[in-house]
């Protein structure tokens, strides 16, 4: 996993609109992250992984053990236990929403070379909507 380290920057997206929407995720906010260039920056420290995102309005950052549940407060404001997994070489985020209504999400993050990582985000029981995003390594 250690090829994940390092920053990327966003360069395609499909489906995120949709995708904050079904998060009820409000039209300014909604506005804001479509025109925003993200750079997301792995780095790792005796386990403990860290996926820092920071766009020149907002930085958040995601520590978490592989395998291990953890809770946080997604940048949509959910609160969720989550769980990291890696499966074939991918990391697997699976956010379980606390409160009744509010969405559960899963996310991959995978590798395609070197220097391409493509992050696609789903909505639990809305199979129909995926959201793919491309970064480039800087």
């Amino acid at each position: 996993m250690d090829a994940y380290k390092g920053k990327f920057e966003r360069i395609s997206s499909e489906g995120y609109e949709e995708f904050l929407k079904a998060l009820d995720v409000s039209y300014i906010l909604r506005k804001a992250a479509m025109v925003s260039t993200p750079v997301m920056e792995f780095s790792e420290t005796n386990g403990v992984w860290s996926i820092k995102s920071s766009t020149t309005l907002k930085s958040m950052e995601l520590k978490f053990k592989v395998g291990e549940e953890f809770e946080e407060t997604t940048a949509d404001g959910r609160d969720v236990r989550a769980i990291a997994k890696v499966e074939g070489g991918k990391f697997v985020i699976v956010q379980k929403a606390k409160k009744a209504g509010q969405a559960s999400t899963h996310t991959v993050r995978e590798l395609n070379g070197p220097n391409e990582l493509i992050y696609t985000l789903r909505i639990e029981g809305n199979n129909s909507l995926v959201c793919v995003q491309k970064f480039k390594r800087i």
